[in-house]
């Protein structure tokens, strides 16, 4: 069976490969074979991504599209994310995540308990999307309140615009608890008081 594989990350860091490894050895561990792979440096917020639509199109029915974890497809609002599992179901493509075991039920077709388990894992897959938008939403939040604390202590709120995807990046990395602070800024390509302050502002 073919896997389509995507990844929401740059194709130039260590968090990018680390990643494509884990799901190329997903792929060899379950016997699928590998179509494509996929990767982007797009905020999961937005529908429009080039390389999923371009996975959307070349896959065909039956086949498999493969991501790490699901915020890693969605952080989408509820509107989007159920138009883009429309548009998945409709192309007849299996949704595996490779960090949610019930979803590799739909690489082999079991019968009755094949289709029970793909009803859970629907309703599984919905909730973790639900989760990762939430989380987004969470973090919008604090930086706004930490905002709002700064102008209310007076302080200067302003200056250089922040850049979403690099801010989205270095907080991915922080929670990986991966790398050191002075990895993570080489990696985010960002300065090491960036790191410090998105960490700052993280656990507000």
């Amino acid at each position: 069976m073919n896997a389509h594989l995507y990844l929401r990350a740059s194709t130039n860091d260590q968090d990018a490969e680390r990643a494509k490894q884990l799901l190329l050895e997903f792929a060899q561990d379950n016997s699928l074979q590998v179509a494509d792979v996929y990767a982007e440096n797009i905020s999961g917020t937005k529908l429009e991504r080039p390389e999923l639509a371009r996975l959307l199109d070349s896959a065909a029915s039956g086949e498999v599209l493969l991501v790490e974890s699901v915020d890693r497809l969605s952080r989408l609002s509820q509107a989007d994310w159920q138009h883009l599992k429309g548009v998945i179901k409709s192309k007849g493509l299996r949704l595996v995540v490779a960090d949610l075991p019930t979803s590799h039920q739909l690489i082999a077709d079991k019968g009755i308990t094949g289709q029970i388990m793909d009803v859970i894992n629907d309703m599984l897959i919905d909730l973790m999307a639900t989760m990762a938008r939430l989380d987004q939403e969470k973090r919008v939040e604090r930086i706004k309140q930490g905002l709002d604390n700064k102008r209310a202590r007076g302080e200067k709120v302003g200056g250089k615009g922040r850049n979403q995807e690099k801010w989205e990046k270095v907080a991915d990395l922080l929670k990986r608890n991966g790398n050191t602070m002075e990895e993570i800024a080489k990696l985010a390509d960002v300065g090491i008081a960036t790191v410090y302050r998105i960490k700052k502002e993280l656990t507000m």
